[in-house]
């Protein structure tokens, strides 16, 4: 059975950081595009950002940029988000997802396993 399973959210003031981690079991995706997304209260799914197979290229939705950093360790099966000064806007339940694709990608629909979500809350 394949499972992501999220862990490092929590509750933290503006500016500060959290890191993400998404481990992986019961297949290794170290040849395929893994991602973050995140969903607000009331709102749609978004991309946060995503990485190839090997870690050489990323993408980022503008909101984060120079802020987040997506990275991965395909012998851990574990990726990654650091996110730096955080602002309340940022809070959300974070969402790590596998693509059955090599290469970066950043819609929804191109993501084929989903973990259960971990809590972001950015208090101001």
């Amino acid at each position: 059975q394949v499972q992501l399973v999220e862990s490092g959210g929590g509750l933290v003031q503006a500016g500060g950081s959290l890191r993400l981690s998404c481990a992986a079991s019961g297949r290794t995706f170290s040849r395929n595009a893994m991602g973050w997304f995140r969903q607000a209260p009331g709102k749609e799914r978004e991309f946060v950002a995503a990485i190839n197979w090997s870690g050489g290229t990323t993408a980022y939705a503008d909101s984060v940029k120079g802020r987040f950093i997506i990275s991965r360790d395909n012998a851990k099966n574990t990726e990654y988000l650091q996110m730096n000064s955080l602002k309340p806007e940022d809070t959300a339940v974070y969402y790590c997802a596998a693509s059955s694709t090599a290469g970066v990608v950043t819609l929804r629909y191109e993501f084929n396993y989903w973990g259960q979500g971990t809590q972001v809350t950015v208090s101001s």
